[in-house]
């Protein structure tokens, strides 16, 4: 299935149904009074955040949502039926906006959370609710009220607890593989992960934690380049961020470009995003000339007082340590410490 992280909707909540105008026409009882009742209620449009959706693609499909009409009054007093509510389940994370005027209207965090997108009109008032000692015969009703209709914008930015961040084919999809049973598409080719994957996490040391693998991000993507913007959302709400370098592509004479450029997009995107807790990590250490390069860049990282972890997510060294640190991270996101 299409990841897709952004849809625009239209909701229209029903009408209420109207009044009825009517008298009673029984037998003995030549004059008898109004009886009509109130019209039903206009189904209200309700959205609610549910974990069985991933992505917003069933938006590419459906983009108008129109909830019935509540039904007219009828004589004998007889109120006509509200109109069904119409529930839209969407991904926990997911943003509601107003796209008329960008206005946040509401942010679905919690799974099962449940906000009201547009409220159904009120039925009208038959005659019978007219009638009073100085007006006996009313013969008229209220018509339904009309029901709320809005243009919106759903964005989606997924709840993770940790990002893997870098460059493309820095290893990324292969620790996640690794470390969760989540089984993104690797290739020894840039742009492999074109679409965010997230992973569960269960360790010996703590509760389960929520990886996502970003897909790669280059120089210039939080000016859009290489599907950037698209991609560095999903960071926003993500507690520690794992900064994956592949160590065999790193320039000893440069040991530092790569971790720039990214801490660069991230700053030029959200500057709280480079302030995130990070774990600094060299991949792919298993590979000839990873180790020359790793020292330069253990060295250069050392100056800054950046610690380093060494890791190859093929044999499984250092992975261990890299699970410990992000355990120690996510602990301490929690207390605030």
């Amino acid at each position: 299935m299409k990841f897709v992280d952004e849809a625009t909707i239209t909701v229209q909540a029903g009408h209420g149904g109207r009044g009825c105008v009517s008298f009673r026409r029984e037998k003995f009882i030549p004059k008898g009074g109004p009886d009509g009742g109130d019209g039903g209620k206009g189904a209200d449009i309700v959205l609610k955040a549910d974990t069985r959706c991933r992505t917003l693609y069933q938006f590419r499909f459906k983009r108008q949502f129109k909830a019935p009409n509540g039904q007219p009054g009828q004589g004998s007093q007889r109120t006509g039926k509200n109109g069904e509510d119409v529930v839209i389940c969407i991904p926990p994370g997911t943003i509601v906006r107003n796209a008329e005027s960008g206005e946040v209207l509401y942010d679905l965090l919690a799974p099962g959370e449940m906000v009201v997108l547009a409220k159904g009109g009120r039925g009208g008032r038959g005659n019978l609710r007219f009638k009073s000692a100085t007006h006996r015969t009313p013969r008229f009703a209220q018509p339904g009220e009309p029901g709320e209709a809005f243009r919106l914008q759903l964005e989606l930015k997924l709840l993770a607890d940790i990002g893997l961040v870098g460059l493309p084919n820095a290893g990324k999809s292969t620790l996640i593989s690794r470390i969760s049973s989540a089984h993104p598409k690797i290739g020894a080719y840039p742009f492999t992960t074109l679409t965010p994957e997230l992973g569960v996490v269960q360790t010996q040391w703590a509760e389960p934690f929520v990886v996502a693998d970003i897909p790669g991000l280059i120089e210039g993507a939080h000016q859009g380049s290489g599907l950037g913007v698209q991609f560095l959302r999903h960071i926003e709400r993500t507690r520690v961020l794992v900064h994956l370098m592949d160590a065999a592509a790193i320039d000893p004479a440069l040991p530092l470009k790569d971790f720039d450029t990214i801490q660069n997009e991230l700053a030029g995107y959200n500057p709280d995003l480079a302030e995130k807790p990070q774990i600094l990590v060299l991949t792919k250490m298993d590979l000839p000339g990873a180790a020359v390069s790793a020292d330069a860049f253990v060295a250069a990282a050392a100056q800054l007082n950046l610690e380093t972890l060494r890791i190859s997510a093929h044999t499984g060294e250092g992975i261990d340590a890299l699970l410990s640190r992000m355990v120690a991270l996510l602990a301490e996101a929690d207390t605030g410490s």
